[in-house]
């Protein structure tokens, strides 16, 4: 309670005590109406020439809010004078707010005590709990209800502000009403009826108290171990507004000085073969990278970019790299124009290495106007590794030691680590072998004596190997059955290239372990096969990865290695093995077999098979088949799918011998693209092309045997290459061919004979536009 000017003190009741004393004297009861307008003189008019004081007080007379709450307002004024009387209260979003307001003059009855009893009515969301009218009450703090009086002629009018009102105020008061918790509240009777649905649903849910939900700033990206293959496929996260309205506001409040801290733990085989590769960037509604986005560089180093509010990016390079095959925590806290960049390794967290940037610019931070990309895109390609967790914090900027994000899958990065050490070594082994028996090929320095008179011996005898293992016991006792393989291949026909090289004698082991794996006992050879299968996989061939994933999961003729299963089917997902990637996508869709449920996660492995799928349609290399869209329930569809030795084929082989054109084109896609369940043989194919062309003049065969020679296949099946100076030289003998096609009335030689003169590739052609007629 503020006392009225002059200093009297206050009684219980908040009148003055001398004010109190003088009503008793007069034996004077006022009249507590009901009516606003109702108003008791409380002095005789013969004393009305006494001075007084201005003053202003009041008595609630309930002591909480109510709907409509009776306050009894008394004040005296000595000039002509507007009483204020105004409701306040402070939600937890926002404070000051009036929700009533009223004044009234006083001319007439100055130097008189006078009493007004007001009747103050509440918004129903202060007062009622939620109901089918009611959806969204509020919580408030205790109401303020102040009144002060002003005085007509010194700028106190009806006409001014409130605020403006209050700063000429010659006497004011105040006094508070508590309020009630909103599911202490009753309901309001909204003296409606409801539809029966409507009163039955109600009935259900009245007296339910619902809880809000926990809501954080730290958003977790990603807490199962990625395996980013280095292509343009990644995880894609996008953030929605907080529903905690007090976050919200702070997050919007932000949008020039950013407070954010990202944390992720990374495995990185190779630095980036680009300028740049992903790591975590945003993309905002532009499809334009915003703030934080985060690459890898030639180097090792990190790229940060940042968008400015001017519309303008801002990108720094750190100073140090990051370390190869060796997990490391990367924290990046950004606290407005200060970035702090710490990356440590270890699972006891060692600094690395740490940068602070600082910056005068002003970032723009919106992290719901678009999305979060881990790892690559279509904009570019994603790093060569693994991603473990990744935290993502909205609003804070966090020292590295405040930051958590453990890792939880820790056995399993240990084994990533122990994988990739073992594989260095049987990398090291393989590479160097094949290199001393080649150089031993010329040189017979480390191999017994060659000359040419045992030509017919290495063309007929046992492949030729090398016997000088320049290894210590040790290493040869850790792998056996590498050496042991080893020396029975014939490493000289291996590729130069060091990288190729151990890629094919991966693919050899692979073979051998299948051809033990494929005999009659072929179960019980499951455990000798590992071991090869492992090295296999080693050597970068990861078919060999996903049969250990199949062993190790399944326990096939063994027990089940949960840990050893993840380990292979990440490894081979991070090679871009496709049985590896369905797997692993199939498991994080479903969340089977301790893989955590993810779609993001598991939409990244299917979107890199399918962004495949259409390029191995039109590739020849390897024993990829055309994919085909097949309904199981289409019995038409499952009718004409065969094999080699299948009716359907049989008889369409038989056709083609006839010489039925149709025959021989069907036969030929079959066998080229491997359709309908034949197995891809693209040799046999370009027969059938070649004697469709030259025996029976089908202007279709014609054409499809013209692209087969433009393309330089049949070089490629003969070994030759698919280079571009290897096929140059049948674009002459295409050519002949589409003049053919295009004499007999096919549309799409007469095209293919327009680019090819178009783009210089066959100047001989007579200029023709793109239709092939003859421009002159």
């Amino acid at each position: 309670m503020v006392p009225p000017s002059g200093g009297v003190p206050l009684s219980l009741g908040g009148r003055p005590a001398s004010a109190l004393l003088f009503l008793c004297y007069l034996n004077f009861v006022p009249s507590l109406g009901r009516q606003t307008s109702l108003t008791t003189s409380v002095l005789p008019r013969t004393e009305q020439s006494t001075t007084y004081t201005d003053f202003i007080y009041f008595t609630a007379f309930e002591g909480s809010v109510r709907n409509v709450s009776e306050v009894s307002v008394e004040y005296l004024c000595s000039q002509p004078c507007v009483v204020n009387l105004e409701a306040v209260v402070s939600s937890e979003f926002r404070s000051s707010i009036p929700v009533y307001k009223k004044r009234w003059r006083n001319e007439k009855h100055l130097h008189t005590s006078r009493t007004q009893i007001v009747h103050v009515k509440f918004p129903s969301i202060m007062v009622y709990r939620d109901d089918y009218l009611i959806r969204h009450p509020i919580s408030v703090s205790p109401v303020i209800l102040r009144a002060w009086i002003t005085h007509w002629h010194s700028g106190g009018g009806l006409n001014v502000r409130g605020e403006e009102n209050l700063l000429h105020a010659v006497a004011k008061n105040y006094t508070l009403l508590q309020t009630v918790p909103p599911f202490e509240r009753p309901f309001k009777d909204h003296q409606v009826c409801l539809e029966w649905n409507m009163d039955y649903l109600w009935s259900l849910w009245a007296n339910r108290i619902p809880q809000c939900p926990l809501e954080s700033d730290a958003v977790p990206l990603l807490s199962f171990p990625y395996a980013s293959s280095g292509e343009n496929t990644g995880i894609v996260k996008k953030l929605p507004k907080f529903q905690n309205r007090e976050l919200e506001a702070t997050r919007s409040q932000r949008v020039d000085y950013p407070m954010v801290t990202i944390s992720l733990w990374l495995y990185l085989l190779h630095y980036c073969e680009a300028s740049l590769c992903g790591i975590l960037y945003f993309v905002d509604s532009n499809e334009m990278y915003g703030t934080p986005s985060v690459f890898l560089t030639e180097d090792g180093s990190l790229h940060i970019q940042m968008h400015l509010i001017k519309g303008e990016d801002l990108a720094v390079k750190t100073k140090f790299t990051l370390p190869l095959k060796e997990w490391c925590r990367l924290d990046i806290s950004f606290n407005g124009g200060q970035i702090v960049v710490t990356a440590s390794i270890g699972w006891d967290l060692k600094s690395y290495h740490n940068q602070t940037i600082s910056f005068h610019e002003d970032f723009y931070y919106n992290d719901t106007a678009g999305y979060f990309v881990v790892g690559g895109s279509r904009y570019v390609a994603g790093i060569e590794g693994f991603f473990g967790p990744v935290k993502y914090y909205r609003l804070r900027s966090l020292h590295p030691a405040q930051v958590l994000n453990p890792f939880l899958e820790k056995e399993l990065a240990e084994q990533i680590k122990l994988y990739y050490e073992h594989c260095a070594e049987v990398w090291d082994i393989i590479s160097s072998y094949t290199a001393t028996v080649q150089a031993g090929g010329e040189r017979r320095e480390t191999c017994d004596f060659r000359n040419s008179y045992l030509d017919l011996k290495r063309k007929y005898g046992r492949a030729e190997v090398c016997r000088a293992l320049p290894w210590e016991k040790g290493l040869r006792d850790r792998h056996p059955s590498l050496f042991q393989t080893l020396l029975q291949m014939d490493l000289l026909t291996a590729p130069r290239n060091q990288n190729d090289s151990v890629l094919e004698i991966g693919a050899r082991i692979f073979e051998k372990a299948v051809k033990r794996l494929s005999g009659v006992d072929g179960l019980h050879q499951i455990s000798s096969a590992v071991p090869l299968l492992m090295y296999s996989s080693c050597c970068g061939y990861h078919k060999a990865s996903y049969y250990l994933t199949v062993f190790y999961e399944t326990g096939l003729n063994g027990p089940r290695d949960q840990l050893q299963g993840m380990l292979y089917s990440l490894v081979g997902g991070q090679g871009s093995e496709r049985l590896s990637s369905m797997n692993l996508g199939y498991k994080h869709y479903q969340g089977v077999d301790s893989y955590p449920l993810d779609w993001e996660l598991s939409y990244a492995y299917y979107s890199n098979i399918a962004t495949k799928t259409p390029l191995d349609q039109h590739t020849l290399q390897g024993d990829q088949a055309y994919v085909e869209t097949i309904r199981l329930k289409d019995d038409e569809i499952l009718k004409v799918q065969t094999k080699e030795d299948g009716d359907v084929f049989m008889w369409l082989k038989h056709e083609a011998t006839r010489g039925n054109a149709a025959a021989q084109q069907r036969l030929a896609q079959m066998l080229f693209w491997g359709q309908q369940g034949v197995a891809k043989n693209p040799e046999a194919a370009i027969e059938w092309y070649a004697k469709g062309a030259l025996e029976t003049e089908d202007p279709a065969l014609i054409y499809d045997y013209a692209i087969v020679l433009f393309k330089g296949l049949h070089q490629a099946v003969n070994g030759l290459g698919w280079y571009y100076h290897k096929f140059r030289k049948n674009y002459a003998k295409a050519a002949k061919y589409w003049l053919k096609a295009e004499e007999m009335g096919n549309p799409d030689a007469s095209y293919n004979l327009g680019v090819l003169y178009l783009d210089g590739i066959f100047p001989g052609l007579p200029g023709r536009n793109l239709m092939g007629k003859t421009c002159g």
